[in-house]
């Protein structure tokens, strides 16, 4: 239960995927600790990247490829073989079906959410050998994004965090 007494807790995200089924986990995560009083710090490395690089952040995909479960919609459940689900299209398709679900949920955006966390305190940092390697620059990503640090630098902003990989 949230109550507004500070705590010494941290808590450190790792965000290396840059799908949309991907990028909601550490979102909620980030935002449920807020919510806590709990310190929240989040790299994103590699595809992680797209969560927060201003072109790509508002287009991210799921692709049904990979993904075995079953989506319920309405009455209706929806399984898609992997055979089918490299066809052309059907990643926009599942997309734009996940949209619809989350829209309903009133789920912010990913913008949005990363507005919400930063509001609320919570830090956000890319990765130097990601941005490197993807050749991006600070003007590149969002503006909530406190500093694209190495992998030293990000042991000394984890130092006695709980870390979560995702």
């Amino acid at each position: 239960m949230w109550d507004e007494k500070e705590t010494d807790r941290k808590l450190c995200i790792i965000c290396s995927k840059g799908t949309l089924d991907m990028a909601y986990p550490g979102l909620v995560l980030a935002n449920a600790a807020l919510m806590e009083g709990i310190d929240v710090t989040i790299f994103f490395t590699f595809w992680g990247l797209d969560m927060i690089t201003k072109r790509e952040m508002s287009n991210l995909k799921f692709t049904p490829i990979g993904n075995p479960h079953k989506m319920n919609f309405g009455n209706r459940t929806i399984g898609i073989p992997n055979a089918v689900a490299g066809f052309p299209g059907m990643t926009n398709m599942a997309t734009s079906m996940i949209k619809k679900e989350m829209d309903k949920l009133e789920f912010p955006e990913i913008p949005e959410f990363l507005e919400m966390i930063t509001d609320a305190g919570g830090k956000l940092y890319a990765c130097r050998l990601s941005t490197d390697m993807f050749q991006l620059h600070e003007e590149d990503l969002y503006e909530g994004v406190e500093g694209i640090v190495g992998a030293t630098d990000f042991m000394e902003l984890s130092e006695d965090a709980q870390i979560i990989f995702i």
